[in-house]
């Protein structure tokens, strides 16, 4: 069995005045947010053989500030394919990922991590269902594939099993209200 967990990056931003959409920071909320994630992650037990991630500023911001909370580095192999990614250009990263390798961690960005989760998770369960109307940032989306290498992962064949939202776990790391 594999198991993949999906990380989007925390809340980033917008507000900073930078040249590139790759410089892009997290702020404040983002911050707390994935140091929260991490704590959560930790508490569960979750651990991975393999992390991969976009290079983006606000995915490396949101890995460390994860970290902090997790206690532990997660020390990820940078890929540039997830900056941006589609979902079928994140199906490839995922087939290539290392044989050996039972739990990954796949940090990156919408939409393409919440069309991965569609993509792999057939139709029909409340958390699918949930995926379906927003994948927000430092979300956790775990799925398991009943399968020994990471090439025969294929869609429609994962079991979602975790969807974690920041709000889930503080309500003020929810949405802003105006």
């Amino acid at each position: 069995m594999k198991t993949l967990t999906l990380l989007r990056h925390a809340k980033s931003g917008w507000d900073d005045p930078v040249a590139r959409d790759f410089d892009r920071p997290l702020n404040p909320k983002g911050q707390r947010a994935a140091a929260m994630v991490g704590r959560h992650m930790k508490s569960l037990g979750l651990a991975f053989d393999h992390v991969v991630a976009s290079p983006a500023v606000r995915v490396v911001e949101t890995l460390d500030q994860v970290s902090q909370g997790y206690g532990s580095d997660l020390a990820p192999a940078w890929d540039q394919r997830v900056y941006l990614a589609s979902a079928a250009t994140l199906l490839d990263v995922v087939h290539d990922l290392p044989a050996g390798a039972g739990h990954v961690l796949l940090a990156g960005h919408n939409p393409g991590l919440e069309e991965l989760v569609l993509l792999l998770v057939p139709d029909g369960g409340t958390l699918r269902d949930e995926v379906e109307v927003k994948f927000p940032t430092a979300t956790l989306a775990e799925m398991t594939f009943e399968t020994e290498r990471w090439g025969d992962v294929l869609s429609g064949g994962g079991v979602l099993t975790r969807f974690i939202r920041p709000r889930d776990l503080d309500p003020s790391l929810g949405p802003d209200t105006p």
